[in-house]
C-alpha cells in the first residue's frame, strides 16, 4: 500500500465523531452528495452504505485509488473525481457538499474553494463544513503528550505522534513525528509539519454569504480522547 495512503488512515481514518452529523444532513438533503477532500473515503464510503449517491473529490489520486478499491471490495459505487477543490468547475447538481474534518482551514485559497462549492450546488442545496478553534489545539505546558495513532500494514507498525503545537501568525502549526517499525525491526522515523489557520464561526458565515449561502445552524461536534472539537456550520444555497 502507498505510504501516502497507509499515513492518512493512521492519522483521519479512525476519526468517526462527525459521522452521524454528516449521514442526517445526507438524508435531510435528499440528493447527490460531493465529498470535498475525500481522502480514501471516510465519509464518502459510510454514506455510500447508507444508499447515498456520492462523488469523492481530491487532489491526490493515490488516495482516491484506494478509495475506489475499497468501494469495489465493498460492492459500493462511488465516482471518484481527482481534482483540486479550489478549482472546481461543477454543474449546480449537488443536493450537499461537505467539507469535513477542518478542510477549510488547512487548504490555501478558501475563497476559491468557497466559490468553488456555491456553483457546485443546486438551488436549496446544502455546505456543511467542520472548523475547530485552534487555540484549542494548544495545550497547556503542563499537558501530558497525546497518544500516538498506531496501525499497522504487511507487518509494519505505523505510529504518529504530535510532538508540537505551536502558534504561527494566523494559525497554528502542528508538527508530527511519524515512525515506521519493520518486520524486522527497523525503525525509520520522519517530522511532517500541518498547518491549520485561523478560522472563526462568523468569519466563515460571512464569507459563505458573499458567495450566496445562507447559515442555517451551527452544529458542534464534541472533542475525543484524540481529536479537538470542531463545529459544523449548514448553509443553504
Amino acid at each position: 500500500m502507498n505510504p501516502a495512503v497507509v499515513w492518512h488512515d493512521v492519522e483521519c481514518g479512525s476519526y468517526t465523531a462527525d459521522l452521524a452529523l454528516w449521514r442526517e444532513l445526507a438524508a435531510a438533503a435528499g440528493g447527490r452528495i460531493l465529498d470535498l477532500g475525500a481522502g480514501t473515503g471516510r465519509v464518502a464510503l459510510d454514506l455510500a452504505e447508507q444508499g447515498h449517491d456520492v462523488v469523492a473529490l481530491d487532489v491526490d489520486g493515490r488516495l482516491l485509488d484506494e478509495l475506489a478499491a475499497r468501494a469495489t471490495a465493498r460492492r459500493l459505487e462511488v465516482e471518484c473525481l481527482r481534482a483540486d477543490a479550489r478549482e472546481l468547475d461543477a454543474d449546480g447538481s449537488f443536493a450537499l457538499v461537505l467539507a469535513p474534518m477542518q478542510l477549510l482551514q488547512i487548504v490555501e485559497g478558501r475563497e476559491a474553494l468557497l466559490a468553488g462549492a456555491a456553483r457546485a450546488l443546486a438551488p436549496g442545496g446544502l455546505f456543511a463544513a467542520a472548523i475547530a478553534d485552534v487555540e484549542q489545539s494548544v495545550a497547556p505546558d503542563e499537558a501530558p503528550p497525546p497518544l500516538p495513532d498506531v496501525g499497522e500494514h504487511d507487518g509494519w507498525v505505523y505510529s504518529s505522534q504530535p510532538i508540537d503545537v505551536r502558534p504561527e501568525p494566523g494559525g497554528v502549526a502542528v508538527e508530527r513525528l511519524r515512525q515506521r517499525v519493520s518486520p524486522a525491526g527497523d525503525l525509520l522515523e520522519q517530522s511532517h509539519t500541518e498547518h491549520l489557520e485561523a478560522l472563526g464561526v462568523e468569519q466563515l458565515e460571512g464569507e459563505l454569504s458573499a458567495h450566496g449561502l445562507t447559515p442555517l445552524e451551527r452544529r458542534p461536534i464534541p472533542s475525543t480522547a484524540d481529536h479537538i472539537g470542531s463545529m459544523v456550520v449548514v448553509c443553504r444555497r
